[in-house]
């Protein structure tokens, strides 16, 4: 398994947390007055490269979105809120997760509406890979979240092999 560089001070998860808010209009939504599935994957890919330039402080690229789960709707003048922190550091690849809610501006409520797990991978101004530091948690949530992320790419992994072979045998 890839592993942070040990040779880089350990950054901690509360360095790499980053929000940002956006009000939906009606030419973010469809003809039903709600946000596109695509402007939503927009905003959590940009939340995410966030907190992933913050963990690297290196330039870092999507390299995949390994879920995602749109839990209900957002509509035309709710309020968004993403918020975003890196989960697990590994050699020079990052995973970050993205929770996604919505304010009600008019009554002030909140309502879960949608999370996403991304990997990013930094690289120098020529596009070639770097090492990240290491992550250091510090909260049981962090460490959950830390363990989790091998488990996903270990997952993420199998499929991938599992695709090759399907592949191959065809």
């Amino acid at each position: 398994m890839e592993s942070a560089d040990p040779l880089l001070p350990p950054r901690k998860v509360a360095g790499s947390r980053s929000e940002m808010t956006e009000l939906i209009l009606p030419n973010d939504a469809n003809t039903l007055g709600n946000l596109l599935g695509g402007r939503l994957m927009h905003y959590i890919d940009l939340v995410g490269a966030m907190a992933a330039y913050r963990h690297a402080r290196a330039h870092v690229v999507t390299a995949s979105m390994d879920h995602i789960d749109f839990i209900a709707p957002v509509h035309v003048g709710d309020l968004l809120i993403l918020k975003s922190s890196l989960n697990r550091a590994f050699r020079t690849s990052m995973e970050v997760g993205v929770k996604v809610w919505v304010e009600h501006t008019i009554d002030g409520s909140f309502r879960h509406v949608a999370s996403a797990y991304l990997t990013f991978v930094a690289v120098d101004p020529q596009g070639r890979r770097v090492r990240v530091p290491p992550l250091e948690t510090e909260t049981e949530e962090d460490k959950r979240r830390y363990h989790d992320a091998v488990r996903r790419r270990e997952q993420a992994q199998q499929e991938r092999e599992r695709k090759q072979n399907t592949h191959a045998g065809t």
